[in-house]
């Protein structure tokens, strides 16, 4: 039984970790499309109005982006505790970065309000 779960883990964290990945791979191009739609308007010479409905369009793009970024966050730290429940609190799944500690964690540190 517990070997089908660290199975289901590490299936699960591939996943998301995936999923986290082409969330920021998508932010960083629609940060750059909305630097070159700015750019190359003034490069061009043109009015401001000129594309306008364009851009707010890839703003809101970008912005749908970073709301899928933030529910994803959540969705991890939501398994993290799921992970817990299902007794793999020891177990690592995932990439080799460390996840920074919380400040309760740390010694010599607590949380204020």
């Amino acid at each position: 039984m517990l070997i089908k779960r660290k199975q289901a883990a590490r299936k699960v964290a591939e996943r998301l970790h995936g999923v986290e990945d082409a969330i920021d791979v998508a932010l960083a191009r629609a940060a750059e499309l909305n630097a070159t739609l700015v750019t190359a308007r003034s490069d061009a010479g043109l009015s401001a109005i000129v594309g306008q409905d364009a851009f707010e369009g890839a703003v809101a793009a970008f912005a749908a982006l970073a709301r899928a970024r933030g529910d994803i966050v959540e969705t991890h730290r939501r398994l993290s505790e799921t992970k817990l429940q299902i007794g793999l609190g020891k177990m690592a799944v995932g990439d080799e970065m460390s996840k920074p500690m919380a400040a309760d964690e740390r010694p010599g540190l607590r949380a204020v309000a």
